[in-house]
Parts: structure tokens; C-alpha cells; sequence
């Protein structure tokens, strides 16, 4: 009996030490400058975003956030880059919608964004907004499906590219509406809008800050939002599962992820500094300016966002046949 009470007097005393350890670390932390690591080049949305949360940051821990753009392969390079990085807090990635996409989107991924990857915070959602051109006899998403249904293969939707975020939000369409449009790709957002723009093609799921101006200027029609709630920067617009379409959803989004193993004070710390940020009345103005809708969830939100995410598109682009090599 000594014995027994000698085993379990010492892995109290164990424990002890283990949870003395852990709020040590996070009494400590953060010690130095923290890297946050973009994979995609700068200019973009995902580095925009790392920039105004890296710049907040800085001001909440104390410590400067140095922002290093890794790009390449569709944020591989630097994801894989966070993934293989120690487990300590000091190097973290920002990331959007692509980082549960690429996967099934490509034939070879060195790591899996779910078993390699602890969730600190989803930041924001940007969603796209369903727009046709002027000339195609449709003011409503019934009439769109009505009108896909009448002419399939006949009505063409622009991309930024295949397997982007405004192509797979069609695809989604395509799916849940058992309709037939005709996908035309581009090199980037910029020609797809000009393409839409001229009547070269009839529909496009544009980004949000993309959208707003030629909605308003009347040189696009807008006809739904792809987001779970309306956007703040076009409030009078439905979301396309209030016009019918039930369980829609299809947003662009962004996150703060770190090595799997990161210690969980660690990211407790890190995940109250994003969601009190992303929270503040000036975050959610830039977020609303942006055409995006701040969030800040918690750590177990955000796994549970990329889990859904993750299972979802991978069903849709098994069913649309999309690829990247």
C-alpha cells in the first residue's frame, strides 16, 4: 500500500511540474519577434490580411510581427514551410479557402492541413457576389436556375482561374441547382471581369470588393451574396440561400494556423489577442470597407470550419472534374 501511495503521491507531483512548465511558457511567451508566414506573394488578399493582423499584433503582444511571403504552388511552398517549423509559437501562417482546397485540387501534397496544423483563429470571411451581365434577361437566382435549366451548356461563367474560389462557388451552384453552365477560366480576377464586363461571357461569382463599385454604377447586376449572412457593404442584397437556394454557402476566408503541437497556452494567448482584434469597432469597419465580414472565432470553431470546409469542396471538385497540375 506504501508503494501504491508512492506511485500516485509521484505522478501528482509530476503533473504538477508539467502544469507549473506550461504557465511558465505562457508567462514567457512571446519572448522575441514571431514570423508569420504568407504563401502567396504580397499584394494579394491573404497577404493584406496578414498585414493588418500582423500590424494589430504587434501593438496587443508587445513584439514585432515580421510578415515573410513564401509563394508558390498555390500556397504549398509556405504551408509546408509553417508545417515542418518547431512547435513554438514563433512562426504561424495566414491562410485562406485554397489551403483545404489544394489537396484534392492537386495530385501530390507533402502535408495534410488537418493533421499537420492546430487552428488558432478564423479571422474573416470574404464572400463573392453572384453578379450577370446587364444583357442577360435575369433579376433573381430562381430566374437564373430557370433560366440555366432552359438553356443548358448555353449560359458561360467566368474565373479568376480553375479551382479558384469564384470557380468553385459556380460549381457548388451548379450542383445544388442541377444545372449546366459553361466554365470559362481566365488569368486572374481582373481579366474575368473585363471579360464579364463586355458581354463575353454572362455570370461570375466576383469577390466582394471587386463587385460593390459596378453594382452600384449599374454596369453589373447583382442578384445574391454567397456568404450566411447578408454583406453590410450591400445590405439590401439576398444571400442565395434566402432566394431559394437552402444550405448555400461559399466564401473566401482567412485564418491563423501554427505547427501541429504547438503548446495549447500558446494558442490560447495567441487565439484571445486575434478574436479581441478582430472584435474592435475599427477591425470590423476595414473588414466592412473590404467587402468582408470580420469573425474571430474560437480555436475549436475554426477546426471545426476547416473539418466542413475541407470534406465539402472535396466532394465538389471530385464531382466537377477540377484540376491543377
Amino acid at each position: 500500500m506504501k508503494g501504491i501511495h508512492c506511485s500516485l503521491a509521484c505522478v501528482l507531483a509530476a503533473l504538477a511540474l508539467i502544469g507549473a512548465g506550461g504557465q511558465a511558457v505562457a508567462q514567457s511567451y512571446p519572448a522575441g519577434p514571431i514570423r508569420v508566414v504568407v504563401p502567396f506573394p504580397a499584394g494579394g488578399g491573404v497577404d493584406s490580411m496578414g498585414r493588418i493582423l500582423g500590424q494589430k499584433l504587434t501593438e496587443a503582444l508587445g513584439r514585432q510581427i515580421i510578415i515573410e511571403n513564401r509563394p508558390g504552388a498555390n500556397g504549398m511552398i509556405g504551408s509546408e514551410f509553417v508545417a515542418r517549423s518547431a512547435k513554438d509559437g514563433y512562426t504561424l501562417l495566414v491562410n485562406g479557402a485554397n489551403f483545404v482546397t489544394t489537396p484534392s485540387l492537386y495530385g501530390k501534397v507533402t502535408y495534410d492541413p488537418l493533421r499537420d496544423f492546430d487552428a488558432v483563429s478564423l479571422v474573416a470571411l470574404a464572400p463573392n457576389v453572384l453578379v450577370v451581365h446587364p444583357s442577360l434577361p435575369v433579376k433573381s437566382v430562381k430566374e437564373l436556375i430557370a433560366l440555366a435549366r432552359a438553356r443548358p451548356g448555353q449560359i458561360q461563367y467566368a474565373s479568376s482561374a480553375s479551382g479558384s474560389t469564384p470557380h468553385l462557388a459556380a460549381e457548388l451552384f451548379k450542383t445544388m441547382t442541377k444545372t449546366d453552365l459553361l466554365h470559362v477560366p481566365y488569368r486572374g480576377t481582373g481579366p474575368a471581369i473585363t471579360a464579364l464586363l463586355s458581354g463575353e461571357v454572362s455570370v461570375m461569382f466576383m469577390p466582394a470588393l471587386a463587385a460593390v463599385p459596378y453594382v452600384k454604377s449599374g454596369r453589373l447586376r447583382a442578384l445574391a451574396v454567397t456568404s450566411r449572412e447578408r454583406l453590410p457593404a450591400l445590405s439590401e442584397l439576398p444571400t442565395v440561400a434566402e432566394s431559394g437556394l437552402k444550405g448555400y454557402e461559399s466564401s473566401q476566408w482567412y485564418g491563423v494556423l501554427a505547427p501541429a503541437g504547438t503548446p495549447a497556452d500558446i494558442l490560447d494567448l495567441l487565439n484571445s489577442q486575434v478574436a479581441k482584434i478582430m472584435r474592435t469597432p475599427d477591425m470590423k469597419q476595414r473588414m466592412t470597407d473590404s467587402g468582408s465580414l470580420a469573425v474571430g472565432s474560437t480555436r475549436e470553431a475554426f477546426t471545426a470550419h476547416l473539418r466542413e470546409e475541407f470534406a465539402k469542396w472535396a466532394k465538389i471538385i471530385k464531382q466537377s472534374g477540377a484540376r491543377v497540375d
